[in-house]
This record gives structure tokens, sequence and C-alpha cells, in this order.
């Protein structure tokens, strides 16, 4: 399935949030009818169903941002 067969999917490369939980990540793909999102700041990918994911905003995006890099600056 591509954003052409579901228009619901967001294009691979922007920002999707997953209403479940909230959760903000890049839309990497779509396999097996669901959405592949991956936190910003990389790791581990999740499966989203087309139904629950959508266009993340921006003011989201940049949260997670900024909590990424506070992490990173956290690190010993």
């Amino acid at each position: 399935m591509n954003t052409e067969e579901d228009p619901r999917v967001p294009e691979a490369g922007t920002y999707a949030v997953d209403y479940r939980d909230g959760s903000v990540g890049q839309v990497m793909g779509c396999e097996g009818g669901l959405v592949q999102l991956r936190p910003i700041g990389g790791g581990r990918e999740w499966d989203c169903p087309p139904g629950s994911v959508g266009e993340a905003p921006t003011g989201d995006v940049l949260r997670e941002r900024v909590r990424q890099v506070n992490r990173e600056g956290r690190l010993p």
C-alpha cells in the first residue's frame, strides 16, 4: 500500500503523530498495510494502522527534536 492507495498514509520522510499514544515519528514507509514510523533522532521503528496516524503539527515535531537534543546532552 502507498499513499496513492490510501490517502490517510502520510508521505515517506514527513513527520506524523500516532494518535494511539501521541508519539511523533518520521514516516519511513508503509508495509503490510501498516505505516512505519521511526522516532525523531533515530531508534526502533514501530507500526501504526493508517487510521491512527496523521500529519504531525510543526510544534510537536519541534518539541520532539528538543527532547532528543536534551537527551543527547545528558549522556556521559
